[in-house]
């Protein structure tokens, strides 16, 4: 027995999201048809006013319902100070430390040749034109410890470094209250590599 086209439709959708396979977009589409219409229908209307009124950021690429976010449009923040990361989340992360009070901008992604993933999909572009504007000071790459991540902030540095921009790249190595013998020995071996003299 075949499915209404129309759930079909819906389950077909509902794969296009993160780790979501034919069964479980299957168990999703009858829960919310049978149990949860309320919550389908809400679900329906956030994305649609979502994909309205959400956009990108002018300066940092980052989502935003304005043409320049709050963070980039606050006069609290360090604009001398910019921050590269890959993602949106990178930037929650960040900001919850409430270490870091410059600037950031957000690739939406690293490098991957295989995936089709250049320069131009990561808008370095855009990038260079903000870390050339004339107030920032230091670019400060924040890009995963991944082989793409590590990829991405090779070639950034390259592309910064060319044109007299300071790069600095955030460090790796023990987490706090982590104990050594429970540390994975990369993760060990840079945290001596990347050891720091105490004044």
């Amino acid at each position: 027995m075949k499915n209404p086209p129309a759930l079909e439709h819906l389950i077909e959708s509902l794969r296009c999201l993160p780790g979501v396979g034919p069964k479980s977009a299957l168990r999703m589409a009858y829960y919310l048809l049978q149990r949860d219409r309320q919550g389908a229908n809400g679900l329906a209307n956030a994305l649609s006013g979502a994909l309205e009124t959400i956009g990108h950021c002018q300066l940092c690429n980052n989502f935003s319902e304005q043409p320049v976010c709050d963070v980039c449009s606050s006069e609290k923040r360090d604009a001398s100070v910019l921050c590269v990361v890959e993602m949106p989340t990178d930037v929650m992360m960040l900001d919850q430390t409430q270490s870091y009070d410059g600037l950031y901008f957000v690739l939406m992604g690293r490098l991957s040749p295989l995936d089709g993933v250049g320069p131009k999909e990561i808008h370095l572009d855009k990038l260079i034109k903000r870390a050339q504007n004339g107030t920032v000071k230091e670019v400060i790459l924040a890009t995963n410890y991944t082989v793409e991540g590590e990829a991405t902030a090779h070639y950034i540095i390259e592309l910064l470094k060319a044109r007299n921009i300071k790069v600095s790249r955030i460090a790796r190595g023990l987490p706090m209250g982590g104990e050594i013998e429970y540390v994975d020995s990369g993760t060990l071996a840079q945290a001596l590599v990347e050891r720091k003299p105490i004044p």
